[in-house]
């Protein structure tokens, strides 16, 4: 069949949960035995999440082709268990410097450049290009309905439904309706506003995923259904709930595949959630539980560790085990608070800004035996803080944090190979966004080290980076003789070490949770929380 497109808006404020809604429809839809690609895009200029600190806009999410995207990308992937590209993602920034380089090429013939119909089209090849191929594309627009930033996405997303036809674009759009406490009811004016907002524009939402604190009664589904024109079986309750995973069993609970079904005017669909369902509930309700160390900086806002404390999600549901996770601020460690943990948890991040309590956690969890996974800076920690205490490598340090120390330890290597196969070179004066070490790369397991172990004896895997410094190759026979092992490589490169005389003290170059999904979790992850159920006993 052709291409369907079903475009998620969000209406009243943000953090409504427009990229949970998409991920949700797409998961009953594959799981209907569909093709489903979903797309975000972001309304903000910068070109991508890149260049953008962790605690203004959450997470940046790696693809396996490289592209640095916006967070929701990996709530994608770690629902629909797939992988997607930098296509499924773009940004206001992206489509007027394409516009830009083509207005500066002559491509449209001396023309002037507007935003109808130059930008809006762009828009619309773009949207195009991501569904192509498949039979359903979601498409998720970032921002809220009234935002001037997101008008020409409104404008092309109108233009779509009279190019492709009514019954090929289905609107969905995701509101607030609060509880006021003190009058005890929830109120739908602001949903009613949201909707008129977007009528003015001329688009017609055909559902409503009216999201609050509690489950909407039916006379208030009958109430907002008649203020904003859609169908009585078309507001789908989406209520708080205890994991994020649940939402696709509670869409479907509330029927949404129905309205879906007759807008796009397809069979009816009934897919097969039996697997997922009981992964959710073990989320809800495990036998065991764990508790897990995570000494980290940017924990003002744990959107920066998404993906990471997700993929300890998707373990645990695996695994029967509630993962209970102890944010521990690396600027103000206290040690005491390690000591009844279960297992210590170093990620990634950039910067000098509380390496020293990280490097102390790492200590404690060495020569206290406790299961330790370092993740990326993680990693290059673990290394410093085994030169500076076992080989007493004096003024070992990375040179991220000391450009002119006498034993780097982790450094910038000048020229390395990228995921391409081209040869790159860095600089410390090189930009930011154009010398790290993105997207998938292949990772040469050492046969019967802990990490084989952990991914199953596979000599080689692939997993994703995001990085610019390296381990130095210099220090490797001192690492080694000492008990350190390298037990990780790509092209020359150091991936992961471990302890010999440790039960599982692991740090990893790459960021294994980019590629962690609730039905496919993580190896070297589900071994850590393994280990850590383990040590806990």
């Amino acid at each position: 069949m052709n291409t369907k497109y079903i475009f998620v808006t969000g209406g009243v404020l943000s953090s409504l949960g427009k990229g949970i809604s998409s991920s949700s429809i797409g998961t009953l839809l594959k799981h209907t035995n569909f093709s489903v690609s979903i797309l975000k895009i972001d309304p903000y200029i910068n070109v991508d999440s890149g260049t953008m600190s962790p605690l203004e806009h959450g997470e940046v999410f790696v693809t396996a082709d490289g592209a640095e995207t916006d967070l929701d990308i990996g709530h994608y992937e770690r629902f629909l268990n797939t992988s997607f590209s930098r296509n499924n993602n773009f940004t206001t920034g992206q489509i007027y410097l394409s516009v830009i380089k083509k207005e500066r090429r002559g491509t449209y013939l001396g023309k002037t450049i507007q935003i109808i119909p130059h930008i809006t089209d762009e828009i619309k090849e773009r949207i195009k290009k991501a569904g192509n191929g498949f039979d359903f594309l979601i498409v998720e627009l970032g921002g809220t309905v009234g935002d001037i930033e997101g008008m020409p996405y409104l404008e092309a997303m109108r233009q779509l439904k009279h190019e492709m036809g009514a019954h090929n674009v289905l609107s969905i759009h995701v509101t607030l309706v609060p509880y006021v406490k003190a009058a005890d009811e929830l109120k739908t004016k602001p949903t009613q506003h949201s909707v008129q907002e977007l009528r003015r524009i001329g688009i017609s939402p055909q559902i409503i995923i009216a999201r609050s604190e509690v489950p909407l009664s039916k006379d208030t589904k009958q109430k907002i259904a008649l203020a904003c024109d859609v169908d009585s079986d078309s507001v789908i309750s989406a209520e708080d709930v205890g994991t994020i995973y649940k939402c696709p069993i509670n869409f479907m609970s509330e029927g949404i595949l129905t309205p879906i079904a007759r807008g796009l005017n397809i069979q009816k669909l009934i897919p097969n959630m039996t697997e997922w369902d009981l992964l959710v509930k073990k989320i809800l309700s495990p036998t065991k539980n764990i508790c897990i160390g995570f000494v980290g900086k940017y924990l003002s806002l744990k959107e920066s560790y998404k993906s990471l404390l997700e993929a300890l999600t998707h373990a645990g549901a695996n695994l029967d085990t509630k993962v209970e996770v102890c944010f521990i601020d690396s600027e103000n460690i206290e040690l005491e608070k390690l000591h009844s943990l279960d297992g210590i948890l170093v990620p990634g991040g950039f910067g000098e800004r509380g390496i020293n309590g990280k490097i102390e956690a790492i200590r404690y969890a060495r020569e206290n035996k406790i299961p330790f996974l370092g993740i990326c800076l993680g990693m290059q920690l673990a290394m410093i803080e085994f030169a500076r205490n076992i080989l007493k490598i004096q003024d070992s340090d990375s040179v991220e944090f000391n450009k002119h120390c006498k034993n780097p330890i982790i450094y910038l290597i000048q020229d390395f190979i990228d995921m391409q196969g081209n040869q790159q070179i860095r600089t410390h004066n090189s930009p930011l966004g154009g010398t790290m070490r993105l997207g998938e790369y292949e990772c040469h397991i050492k046969p019967n080290s802990k990490l084989a172990k952990a991914y199953r004896n596979q000599k080689v895997i692939k997993e994703r980076h995001r990085h610019r410094y390296e381990a130095n190759p210099k220090y490797r026979q001192l690492f080694e003789d000492k008990g350190l092992l390298i037990s990780g490589e790509c092209n020359g490169l150091i991936e992961a070490v471990e302890l010999e005389q440790h039960p599982f003290f692991i740090g990893v170059q790459f960021h294994p949770e980019f590629t962690s999904r609730l039905q496919n979790p993580n190896p070297i992850i589900v071994d850590f929380v393994k280990q850590s159920q383990i040590y806990k006993k």
